[in-house]
């Protein structure tokens, strides 16, 4: 692993140590871009769901003004250390920034490995849109059809 990798996990460590001290923020993450700036964010927590600091660190890095992204970590409160991704920040990964590599392991065998290697036979959003032009809109909903019904003659 990179030295610029060890002083990510540094990064969201502190982040972790210093912000996540509630039941609303678990998890602290760092992200780097290729331009060495290096962005944090923290999930938040909430019963109907919420952002998973990936993300918010992400968004973090797009509200100034970060391009492509090379490398992100998660850390869990309470001394957890790195924690892998969940599925959905891994799809997001490799759909926005399907070069970056992920930092995961054990805290005696950290290593960044590109998000790809974590999604195997991963499903790929631009891979599954259809080529064809999308078909024109009439403003009229058409009636569906229900099985085992039989269309009326004003139909």
């Amino acid at each position: 692993m990179r030295d610029t990798d060890r002083a990510l996990v540094q990064a969201a460590t502190a982040v972790a140590k210093l912000r996540c001290r509630s039941d609303n923020h678990t998890v602290a993450a760092a992200v780097r871009s290729t331009d060495g700036r290096v962005f944090s964010g923290v999930n938040v927590f909430h019963f109907t769901g919420g952002p998973c600091a990936e993300v918010v660190a992400i968004g973090a890095a797009a509200t100034q003004g970060a391009g492509e992204l090379e490398a992100i970590v998660a850390v869990g409160d309470r001394g957890r250390g790195v924690i892998p991704p969940c599925g959905r920040c891994r799809q997001v990964l490799l759909d926005y920034f399907p070069s970056i590599r992920v930092i995961v392991g054990p805290p005696d065998g950290l290593r960044a490995v590109p998000v790809a290697d974590l999604l195997p036979e991963t499903y790929v959003w631009a891979d599954q849109q259809p080529e064809t032009p999308a078909a024109p809109r009439t403003g009229v909903w058409p009636m569906p059809v229900v099985p085992g019904v039989r269309q009326s003659a004003e139909d």
